[in-house]
Parts: C-alpha cells; sequence; structure tokens
C-alpha cells in the first residue's frame, strides 16, 4: 500500500504543478512580453526540471514497485505514462529549452516568442501526462 501512496503523491504533485505552469505560470510570463518572458524562463526552467523529473521518477519507482507487489495492470500504467514525461522533456522539448536558454538568443526577438510559444503547447502534453497518471492512480481501490 505504501508504494500506491508514493505513487499517488508524485504522481498528483506532477500534476499539479504542471497544470499551475501550464494555466498560470507560463501564460503570464508571456503576458510580460518576449523579453522578459525569455529572460524569466531560464531560472523557472532550471527550479522545475529538477522538481518535475524527481517527481516523475519517483512516481514511476513507487508505481512500479506497487505493481510488483499486487500485479496491479493499473498501476503499472500509470508508471508508465508519468515516466513517458521525461523522454517526452528529453527528446521533443529539450531543443527548444536549449534555445530558449541560448545567451546568443535575442529575448525579445519573434524567433524567442515562438519559441516560448511552443514550449508552452509542449509543455501541456506533460500535464496531460501527470494527469492521467494521477487518475488512473485515483482508481485504485
Amino acid at each position: 500500500m505504501m508504494f500506491e501512496i508514493i505513487a499517488l503523491l508524485a504522481a498528483g504533485l506532477f500534476a499539479g504543478a504542471a497544470i499551475y505552469v501550464t494555466f498560470v505560470e507560463h501564460p503570464a510570463r508571456l503576458e510580460c512580453g518576449t523579453a522578459l518572458a525569455a529572460t524569466e524562463f531560464a531560472p523557472s526552467y532550471r527550479r522545475a526540471s529538477v522538481m518535475q523529473g524527481s517527481l516523475s521518477i519517483l512516481g514511476f519507482l513507487a508505481g512500479l514497485g506497487a505493481y510488483v507487489q499486487h500485479r496491479s495492470l493499473l498501476v503499472l500504467a500509470a508508471a508508465i505514462v508519468l515516466i513517458l514525461a521525461v523522454p517526452f522533456t528529453l527528446v521533443v522539448i529539450f531543443p527548444t529549452n536549449k534555445r530558449l536558454l541560448d545567451p546568443a538568443l535575442d529575448q525579445s526577438s519573434s524567433e524567442a516568442a515562438a519559441l516560448l510559444r511552443r514550449w508552452g503547447y509542449l509543455h501541456a502534453v506533460r500535464t496531460v501526462l501527470g494527469c492521467v497518471s494521477f487518475v488512473l492512480l485515483a482508481q485504485q481501490p
């Protein structure tokens, strides 16, 4: 039971943080203008990546532990969905992150604005992954 609680907590925290970023922080960042949004992105990304990566990995490992104990395919599916945020970030989002963090990027340019918009859409995928994982885990008796 302990593994299920840890997985649910990690998925819930991951989903909650992702929802906040998708619907509050990133839109507010964009409202401040491209230059400020691009400037604020770096420290926000640095902090959030550690937290969300850790929660994804913790939730996956706890879900895997729960699966080994109880053989619940629902828990295994939730763990897999949550860990998918990591390769999605590394493969799909990382090129956008790298360009946004590049000191050579003109932070007030139309390229920076397009990158920030793209990042918002890509991050929304992580939000969906976290929410799906949380809902699946919440279905456990």
